[in-house]
């Protein structure tokens, strides 16, 4: 017997604020057309450099995951989760273990979508996000595999991988690399609640302050980069994450 059943994303990242800073208007497009959405963050971001009024790097670490939870509420996102990796440090961690992490949540999420950072870095070209990058790009394919992880339950295996790109680079920083996308999401009637979502970030107010006019000028748009599928397929410039995509889950 099958069912039909809500589309599902699971976006993966490497910060608290990375969720709506990159992904927020794809979250919330996703949440009013009616899809699962989760968001997987690796650290609490204990080694910020705006740091509000914590005492400590723990406290820090408690503020963000506050403001992490708050920021989901307000992109309408399904389930959210905070890892315990070290903020500025999953260059070092264990690839295994935290590829298989992302395996087991893909196993049990079953995704149809997922969403993450480029190789590139980000924005901010930022070692974190080249990491998660690789773990979840790993975990992606690993996850649709019954050769790995089989303790892990079943295989999923996920309909599109993205990678969040850009158009534009941040004046007097460091420009990454980025690729080229073929999704071109128009957020711009989600652009305000985009910046609500950061503000919550209360601990990082003055990267948002810093950069809020700039965000201004290009936050009604998103790029993303199709990075994998299941099917052979040439590369075409799309408007929707989604397009396409009906999934019947089995029971």
């Amino acid at each position: 017997m099958t069912d039909k059943a809500p589309l599902k994303l699971l976006c993966v990242t490497a910060h608290p604020d990375d969720e709506c800073f990159a992904f927020g208007g794809a979250l919330m497009l996703a949440a009013e057309a009616g899809v699962e959405t989760s968001v997987i963050c690796f650290t609490d971001g204990q080694a910020a450099t705006n740091r509000g009024t914590a005492m400590s790097p723990q406290h820090l670490g408690e503020m963000r995951r506050a403001e992490f939870a708050a920021s989901c509420d307000i992109l309408s996102v399904t389930h959210h989760e905070l890892l315990d990796y070290q903020d500025g440090q999953l260059e070092f961690a264990n690839f295994s273990e935290a590829t298989a992490k992302l395996v087991k949540r893909i196993r049990d999420l079953k995704p149809d979508v997922v969403l993450t950072f480029g190789l590139d870095g980000g924005m901010n070209t930022h070692a974190d996000h080249t990491l998660v990058c690789a773990f979840t790009s790993a975990a992606f394919h690993w996850a649709a595999s019954p050769k790995r992880f089989t303790e892990l339950g079943p295989v999923h295996t996920a309909q599109r991988l993205f990678f969040n790109t850009t158009n534009f680079f941040f004046p007097s920083r460091h420009a990454p690399l980025p690729g080229p996308w073929t999704v071109t999401l128009d957020v711009s009637r989600v652009q305000h609640r985009k910046f609500e979502a950061f503000r919550a970030h209360t601990s990082q107010l003055p990267l948002m302050e810093k950069f809020q006019s700039f965000f201004e000028k290009r936050a009604s748009h998103e790029y993303y980069t199709l990075a994998a599928t299941p099917n052979p397929q040439p590369a075409v410039q799309e408007t929707s994450l989604f397009t396409g995509l009906r999934v019947v889950h089995e029971n």
